[in-house]
């Protein structure tokens, strides 16, 4: 693989593209969002076959939002969409009809009560745990009056964090031709993730995660891998992480970049501040050093068959300029 320089034009325009968002600003929109998601992403979770290490649960960036994609429904599908252009959750069933509820400043209570009359008039049942996971306390959803904040500046930035993240992320995945999940968004922890994997099976993960079994760590975690991705936490503005399970010796103290990036001993991976790739000259080229570096760490102290995994995603056109498939 090479390390390529951004492609989306002149530094200053790639660098407004990256908004800014203090965490500390609306943490407590971030809280009750978090909460939404993971009732909106158990939809799938109920519905949606297994697909290996979870893939099928998570959600993905969209031109206005976080989607669902389509989720099988007897013999036919539904999607649910969270716009936060305008403000409003979608669902929108394969018969035609649509239901809509705001994307406002109430309750998780309310959204759930909301969100599940909406699915009944769809005729949409779904039967899933009614609690959040991975978090600490687990408050019922049709209880939690706690979490009821929305600011519509705040939600909208975020999102524009996901979709460069996505951006940059999508075109790091494209460099690996081994099994590599999508760039997607899990509701659990609330982060957007691609991950790669080595090929060989993994030792079984400890779990500990809370108020989610043990059984679910060792299915994400089965196969020997290197994830990276971006998560509304761990710096003032969020920040950019990357892992690998199981860590091989001489992992944490592989040299990265770029300035700024480090090994988190607290959290057992590599993290760069979003604001670091946000404020650099070339955001698209910083946070692609991160990704490329972290994941040589992986790959190269766990003996990954490099030459086996990875390919030019430019090959075609490198080698004769034809067109392409369709």
């Amino acid at each position: 693989m090479s390390l390529q320089h951004s492609p989306s034009g002149s530094d200053t325009s790639n660098r407004t593209a990256w908004p800014s968002l203090r965490v500390a600003d609306w943490i407590n929109t971030r809280d009750t969002l978090h909460m939404w998601t993971q009732i909106v992403g158990k939809l799938r979770l109920a519905h949606a076959p297994l697909v290996n290490h979870w893939w099928q649960v998570a959600l993905y960036v969209t031109p206005r939002g976080l989607t669902t994609s389509a989720v099988p429904y007897g013999d036919g599908a539904f999607d649910a969409e969270f716009d936060f252009v305008e403000h409003r959750l979608v669902i929108r069933s394969s018969d035609g009809a649509s239901r809509e509820v705001a994307l406002e400043p109430v309750s998780v209570a309310t959204f759930y009560t909301r969100t599940m009359r909406a699915l009944r008039e769809l005729g949409i049942e779904a039967s899933f745990q009614r609690r959040p996971n991975e978090v600490e306390p687990s408050i019922p959803f049709a209880d939690d009056e706690q979490h009821c904040s929305y600011d519509a500046t705040a939600a909208h930035l975020f999102w524009r964090q996901l979709l460069q993240a996505n951006r940059v992320l999508g075109r790091f995945r494209a460099e690996f031709t081994g099994k590599v999940s999508p760039v997607h968004f899990f509701w659990g922890a609330m982060d957007l993730a691609c991950t790669r994997f080595s090929g060989r099976a993994a030792p079984p993960h400890p779990g500990g995660a809370p108020n989610c079994g043990d059984w679910v760590m060792e299915e994400g975690y089965s196969r020997e891998l290197s994830s990276c991705g971006f998560w509304p936490g761990g710096g003032d503005e969020g920040a950019f992480y990357s892992y690998a399970y199981p860590e091989p010796d001489g992992f944490a103290t592989h040299p990265v970049r770029p300035d700024g990036a480090y090994y988190s001993t607290e959290n057992g991976q590599f993290l760069l501040p979003y604001e670091a790739v946000r404020t650099a000259r070339d955001p698209d080229h910083a946070l692609t050093e991160f990704l490329y570096t972290t994941y040589e760490a992986a790959a190269e102290h766990g003996d990954w068959d490099r030459a086996a995994l990875e390919n030019d995603p430019l090959r075609w056109g490198r080698t004769a300029p034809r067109e392409g498939p369709g």
